[in-house]
């Protein structure tokens, strides 16, 4: 049997209201009136708690209702409803039309002046009004008794605010015309928000699009954590913005933590969503429509959702239309077309969206040009403001603003909604005297040509107001602070068992971690700012011990009884927990130490977070955001467990980590470390607390650990130093000067591999050997390179030598090195290493194996590195090359072996 054509679109017995035929318009009518008397004698609530009670005992009883994501394409709040606009509405006028002018210029400008350097100036045409309003109304800066807020700007749109800070006396001249120039000398303007770059000025990077969203929605939890905590006095948490593109929605990360956000009733969170409908090659939904695709998307996720779609203009228009075939018609028109409206003469508007008679009779009053001016909600100041009001009244929910907007409004003919506005970088003279013209700039049309910027006189009352209003809101926005108190160090000597060996005890480095962890939760004076980060692995890492003392952070406290409460190390969630177990996202994770490791500057406080994951999914999977995390001048540990592309056995080509130091090289204020031992990885984080949290330098930490048990042995005398700076000498086996001599570089995962070499070396071949174990190969190289530099500056002056090079100095015969990365991470220190060295890396994908049979896999146990010792001292001649075959036999390796790398 044929379906009917309701069956074909919808599940059967799931069908809208529009779908269904009226067969009783008088009961219809009945309860219909029904329910307008309890709205206006009870109110909305009763009356939308029996909706809800009509839609359960409907789907008790077998009713299917069909889901609808989005309501009507209007504005959400409406006009009868909005709030008195409190501001001076002609002289915000007037102050955002300079900006406008300011920021375009800003940006024709630096592209005559070079040609491809780039730069926005749609972006913040469109969203002028959204920030606009927010500056004069709602940002609160950091000098007031009230918490501060914390902006995550959409990177496109900075010339705005660079405009603004320009106005206010924050930036000069020289800044402006070196937009994108910061290497002359008058530096200019980094071109997106940076941080690293403009440190008394931004707060979070957020042009890596999608990084700001996901970002915020952890910051504005982090808030609360601070508040649930005790550590922050303030009865209410920060409030967090972050603004948007439509476009940007399309990237994972942007939609990907909205739940939580509902879930942890982030109230202290709006986001503005500038849907200009445009992105940079086309429409965003050219045949959808992206903000009922939007409103969908957060309603499900359990948002407030506010649309601000159309500018008062629209208001009488909907007010007459008794029919509500206006609002059917805003509803069907995709996307695409509206921006075809855009570009449109007002006839052609008549003509094509106005296509009814009734719809036509709306609007016979409107002459063409009063159609074709018609705002979007998100260029209405009023409608704005009313849903930043509503926004953060809202309570027990985050709030999404999607505003309608046009990309590069004002740009007219140069691009006003059109698919090359994007990619706009320069105006001709004729446009740019338009635009003047358009909003009014009270300079000359020949300044116009030249793009001249404009600035009141400071006296006047556009100056006056920036700055009242600037004034009555607690200071600039953005801007960094500073932490208030540095924190005291933890004393070496309180921390004298992780440097006295595991006294025959095996463990692994993740398990000396762990306890130093909790010893220095334990801690006086630091212990109530540390901040354990783990996605889900707490259990894999050994630090279920802290789930009893420590708790784990829940907004709303712990509402039920864990299955395991009758144990001792139950899992135990609490109001004021300290551990953030995120669940199984390493994105979210991340963006909780940023958090974290951002307080200093955020809220003036110093924490320290240790974030905890597998290794491999770290700089592979969230690279971009350890990136904004440097930028941001984040400080904090990063501890990639069960690191090296052999240590985890079992696990295979998607769980080994071979390429995680390799990626930290590119990570500017990165410290990277491998350490094999207990005392190494100790030293490392003591010393990196002191550097961060008492001197105040602007690094963080990455620090591999590793699941394999074995015996921790004492603290070298004299090795600090080494242990710091990434290599020190740890055994030698000096056989008298005829025997031949290596010089063998162990790390991480494989320094252990690297002694037993020295053994066989020694017992099987007679051969001598020192053993060096290398922390950190990023901080050799970096040394190394910073000294090549300095000589290369200075040739005149006394040399420096590279730290590499002071180690080994005086030793004899090769240096093999051999680690549990890509070989091309050793090779990084070969200028310094000496003529004849040679690396062992392991290359290629993992394999599900034990340990044993990986490194002998991969070429880095202990009998290639012997093979690869004799093969060099054979080479100098100080081995003799006829013994090498029976040398391979000795130690049972197989030449016909195929290259890892190519299996």
């Amino acid at each position: 049997m044929n379906r009917s054509s309701d069956e074909e679109d919808h599940p059967a017995g799931v069908l809208p209201l529009a779908r269904f035929h009226e067969t009783d318009p008088a009961e219809t009518a009945d309860w219909l009136d029904a329910f307008e008397y309890v709205l206006q004698t009870a109110g909305p609530e009763r009356a939308a708690y029996l909706v809800q009670a009509l839609k359960e005992r409907a789907f008790r009883r077998g009713v299917r209702l069909a889901y609808v994501g989005a309501t009507p394409y209007v504005n959400t709040i409406p006009a009868e409803e909005e709030p008195e606009y409190p501001g001076d509405r002609e002289l915000e006028r007037r102050i955002k039309s300079i900006l406008r002018w300011n920021a375009m210029a800003m940006v024709v400008r630096a592209n005559k002046r070079s040609a491809g350097i780039g730069g926005h100036i749609s972006t913040f045409a469109s969203a002028a009004t959204l920030y606009e309003v927010a500056f004069n109304h709602f940002f609160r800066g950091k000098k007031g008794r009230l918490p501060p807020d914390q902006v995550f700007f959409q990177g496109h749109a900075t010339p705005g605010i660079y405009a603004r800070a320009w106005l206010l006396g924050r930036l000069e001249d020289h800044h402006l015309e070196n937009f994108r120039r910061e290497l002359q000398d008058k530096p200019g303007l980094s071109s997106y928000p940076h941080p690293w770059l403009m440190p008394d000025f931004w707060e979070f990077p957020t042009v890596s699009m999608g990084l700001g969203p996901l970002m915020a929605i952890y910051q504005a939890r982090f808030n609360h954590y601070l508040v649930d905590r005790g550590i922050l006095p303030e009865a209410e948490a920060s409030r967090v913005w972050a603004f948007l593109g439509d476009g940007e929605c399309d990237e994972p990360e942007t939609l990907g933590a909205i739940t939580l956000a509902a879930r942890e009733q982030l109230d202290n969170l709006t986001f503005v969503i500038n849907c200009n409908l445009q992105r940079l090659d086309g429409p965003v939904r050219g045949n959808g429509k992206i903000i009922q695709e939007l409103e969908g998307a957060f309603r499900g996720a359990g948002w407030n959702v506010i649309k601000v779609v159309w500018g008062d203009e629209w208001d009488p228009l909907l007010a007459a239309d008794t029919t509500g075939e206006l609002a059917r018609r805003m509803g069907e028109v995709v996307d695409g077309q509206f921006q075809k409206y855009t570009v449109s003469t007002g006839s052609y508007i008549r003509e094509h969206f106005f296509n009814t008679p009734y719809l036509k009779k709306l609007v016979e009053h409107l002459d063409d040009e009063q159609l074709r001016r018609m705002r979007r909600g998100g260029h209405d100041p009023a409608k704005v403001y009313a849903a930043y009001k509503a926004a953060a009244e809202h309570k027990g929910a985050p709030t999404v603003i999607l505003a309608q907007t046009i990309k590069g409004y004002g740009l007219g003919e140069a691009g006003e909604g059109r698919n090359i506005t994007h990619q706009q970088k320069k105006l001709n003279e004729d446009e740019l005297v338009e635009f003047r013209r358009r909003f009014d700039i009270p300079i000359s049309d020949d300044a116009a040509r030249r793009a001249e910027f404009y600035k009141p006189p400071e006296d006047s009352p556009e100056m006056r107001y920036l700055r009242e209003r600037r004034d009555s809101l607690s200071g600039f926005v953005p801007g960094r602070g500073t932490a208030r108190v540095k924190l005291k160090p933890p004393k070496w000597e309180d921390f004298a068992e992780f440097f006295a060996g595991s006294e025959g005890r095996e463990v692994s480095s993740t398990m000396a971690f762990v306890r130093l962890l909790a010893r220095l939760l334990r801690d006086k004076n630091v212990g109530r700012y540390v901040v354990p980060i783990v996605p889900d692995e707490a259990r894999t890492f050994g630090m279920e011990s802290l789930f009893r003392q420590f708790g784990i952070y829940s907004h709303v406290g712990q509402l039920y009884e864990p299955v395991d409460s009758e144990t001792f190390l139950y899992y135990r969630e609490a109001k004021d927990g300290q551990i953030i177990e995120e669940g199984i996202t390493e994105a979210g994770s991340m963006a909780s130490l940023i958090a974290a490791g951002t307080a200093h500057s955020s809220h003036g406080i110093n924490l320290i977070p240790f974030f905890i994951y597998y290794s491999m999914f770290g700089f592979q999977r969230i690279g971009d955001l350890i990136w904004a995390a440097g930028d941001m001048r984040c400080r904090g540990f990063v501890l990639g467990g069960t690191a090296g592309r052999t240590t985890l056995a079992g696990e295979g080509l998607q769980h080994q980590d071979g390429n995680s130091h390799l990626f930290a090289l590119a990570y500017p204020n990165l410290q990277a470390y491998d350490p094999a031992y207990a005392y190494e990885m100790s030293v490392i984080v003591l010393d990196g607390m002191k550097r961060m949290y008492y001197e105040g330098e602007d690094i963080f930490y990455y620090i591999t650990l590793m699941n394999e048990n074995y015996e921790m042995p004492i603290l070298p005398l004299g090795s600090t130093e080494g242990i710091l700076r990434g290599m020190y000498r740890l055994s030698e086996r000096d056989l008298g000067a005829k025997k031949p001599k290596v010089q063998l570089l162990g790390s991480g995962a494989i320094l252990r591999e690297t002694l037993r070499a020295q053994e066989i070396l020694e017992t099987q071949f007679g051969v001598g050997s020192n053993v060096y174990s290398v922390t950190s190969y990023k901080a050799l190289y970096y040394d190394g390179r910073d000294c090549d530099r300095f000589n290369r500056l200075h040739p005149s002056g006394e040399p420096r030598v590279p730290y590499v090079k002071q180690v080994l100095d005086g030793a004899e015969g090769p240096v093999v090195a051999a680690l549990d990365y890509a070989g091309a991470l050793g090779l990084t220190i070969a200028p310094w290493a000496g003529p004849d060295y040679v690396v062992l890396g392991a290359d290629g994908f993992g394999r599900s194996e034990a340990r044993k049979e990986l490194r002998r896999f991969f070429e880095v146990d202990a009998e290639n590195i012997a093979l690869a010792a004799l093969s060099e001292l054979a080479r100098q001649g100080k081995y003799p090359k006829t013994k090498l075959p029976q040398a391979v036999k000795t130690l049972g390796l197989d030449p016909e072996k195929p290259n890892p790398v190519t299996v």
